[in-house]
């Protein structure tokens, strides 16, 4: 089968009928790899889906571009209502047009930068900001150079750059200096505990006191080195602040220890709640209350964080102390419930067992069970393979008190995986939490659309 390369008129043309009948998915796929595509007919594609959705401002700036694709202004407004459209990709090459053409143009820059930052190119971001370092504003440039530096995985560069920034005299900046300045001491306070420990693999080796020569030999890679490329679970606290209790223990090579699809069994959360437990032991906090959340999912899972606890299970109120907040899943939550969750009150705790990293929630848990794209509870529907294929099953509907039953009944036993992926032992976790113990649990849950510079695929 022959297949056209997408600026075959053909397959133009079959794109504005997609564009026309306002086929959002199926046409920005298709934009998204056509890098043999035009300006002109991108834009002209374009127009015609923000037409169809009712998008005036994207399509009014899609119709100038289509008119005069070299003019500044109209590459400018084009790629601005890209981004505030939610298709900062789009906006990517018509931003460096406008650049071309208005080398010095702040406004064209800094909504480059907002692009590039939306499509996680921190690195891309850093560059173009550096070449013009002379020119650039204290506030917002210099400090989205330090930002995108650090999401970038280069913590000396954003430091440098974070120095020279001044504190901003505007409120509206002073939250995201704050932001970064927590960042930044998250990064030193692991960094600086990045000696290993000499009883790094006791647990690892069934308990067994060996140097680390011994340990070296296992079949299983060593676990990443504090803030490296592949050190998922410090650079999730760097950034977010939050302690990421597991890592999947498949295709680490891949997947850098997130989940893309999981469908999980009883066992998997009960160790995930026993690695709950855990943290709060090592950092010395003692809850006397879960709060529960409303939808099913996160009672279920409430009542039995509970149990394991040995404390009372309560309905959440947004103005208790001393509580643990347990969710399945954030973004199941209300945004109303989300507000009240970004600022904590006194020594409130913020649990998520399964974090969605491709699209996070609006605020960021204080732990983290796992990080995964698609995460299927037990209880929930799932999907169930045979001969003829795959299909949807349906709920556990039994009383939510019979699953909690049988939760707390089930195997904790981690998954032992494919062989190939890091051991990360409960050992490894405690001493995680006592490095990072002292600046957790610290200023609001601020959301953090990035997944930092620990990359992963995403299903699509």
């Amino acid at each position: 089968m022959t297949t056209r390369h997408p600026s075959d008129p053909t397959d133009i043309a079959r794109l504005q009928r997609l564009a026309e009948s306002g086929d959002a998915p199926g046409v920005l796929r298709v934009l998204r790899t056509a890098d043999g595509l035009s300006l002109r007919d991108t834009a002209r594609i374009t127009g015609k889906l923000a037409t169809a959705l009712g998008f005036d401002n994207l399509s009014e700036a899609a119709t100038a571009l289509v008119r005069d694709p070299e003019d500044p202004q109209h590459l400018y407004d084009f790629g601005y209502a890209c981004v505030d459209r939610g298709a900062a990709f789009l906006a990517i090459r018509p931003l460096y047009e406008a650049l071309r053409h208005v080398p010095d143009s702040p406004l064209a820059r800094t909504e480059l930068v907002a692009a590039l930052e939306a499509e996680n190119r921190h690195a891309e971001a850093v560059e173009l900001l550096e070449a013009h370092l002379a020119t650039l504003r204290p506030w917002p440039d210099r400090y989205l150079l330090a930002f995108n530096a650090l999401l970038a995985g280069d913590p000396d560069r954003a430091g440098t750059h974070f120095a020279r920034l001044p504190v901003p005299d505007d409120a509206q900046w002073q939250p995201a200096h704050a932001r970064l300045h927590a960042m930044l001491r998250r990064t030193l306070a692991l960094r600086a505990a990045a000696t290993p420990h000499p009883f790094d693999s006791i647990a690892a080796l069934g308990g067994r006191l060996v140097p680390h020569s011994a340990a070296a030999t296992s079949d299983a890679p060593p676990a990443p080195a504090p803030l490296a490329p592949d050190d998922l679970r410090g650079w999730h606290f760097a950034l977010t602040g939050g302690i990421l209790t597991t890592l999947s223990p498949y295709g680490f090579a891949i997947m850098r220890g997130r989940y893309g699809l999981l469908q999980e069994t009883p066992g998997g959360v009960l160790h995930g709640l026993h690695r709950l437990r855990l943290v709060l032991a090592r950092a010395g906090l003692r809850p006397r209350t879960v709060s529960l959340l409303p939808d099913r999912s996160s009672r279920i899972l409430g009542r039995a964080a509970a149990r394991l606890l040995g404390v009372p299970a309560e309905p959440f109120d947004p103005g208790r102390a001393r509580t643990l907040v347990v969710a399945h899943r954030l973004d199941e939550a209300d945004p109303d419930t989300l507000r009240q969750l970004r600022d904590r009150t006194d020594q409130q705790i913020l649990f998520e067992h399964a974090t969605c990293w491709t699209r996070p929630p609006a605020v960021g848990a204080d732990i983290s069970t796992l990080l995964g794209q698609f995460v299927s509870a037990p209880w929930s529907a799932r999907l169930r393979f045979s001969g003829d294929g795959a299909a949807q099953g349906p709920p556990d509907d039994r009383p939510e008190q019979v699953i909690v039953d049988d939760l707390l009944r089930a195997d904790p036993t981690p998954d032992p995986g494919d062989g190939e992926s890091p051991a990360d032992p409960d050992t490894a976790l405690g001493r995680f939490v006592t490095t990072a113990r002292d600046e957790w649990l610290t200023g609001p849950r601020d959301h953090l659309p990035s997944p930092g510079p620990v990359h992963s695929p995403r299903l699509t």
